[in-house]
């Protein structure tokens, strides 16, 4: 099972790499993390920034705004099925 670390933990080995200089194969080692773990913190931490790690439950405010368009479009779209049916059932009262 994967080991779960915290956002805190995760942008302070960062910084370890960053701002001191220590290999991610040293902090590997005193840390009792896989290399590629590191690597990929360091990754999401350069694309995203302050924003990375968004921790469990939470979204990135980009994901946040695409999964609420994406229900708004589903409300939509369920609206106007409604709207259909209802013209459809007065049009055949006028007839």
């Amino acid at each position: 099972m994967t080991k779960k670390y915290d956002k805190e933990f995760k942008l302070q080995t960062v910084r370890l790499v960053q701002k001191e200089g220590k290999s991610v194969a040293q902090i590997a080692r005193e840390m009792g993390l896989h290399e590629n773990t590191i690597y990929r913190w360091i990754a999401e931490f350069k694309q995203d920034g302050s924003g990375a790690f968004p921790g469990s439950g939470q979204l990135k405010p980009e994901d946040k705004a695409m999964r609420d368009l994406q229900k708004r479009i589903r409300d939509l779209e369920e609206e106007n099925e409604i709207l259909k049916k209802a013209m459809h059932y007065f049009a055949k009262d006028r007839r």
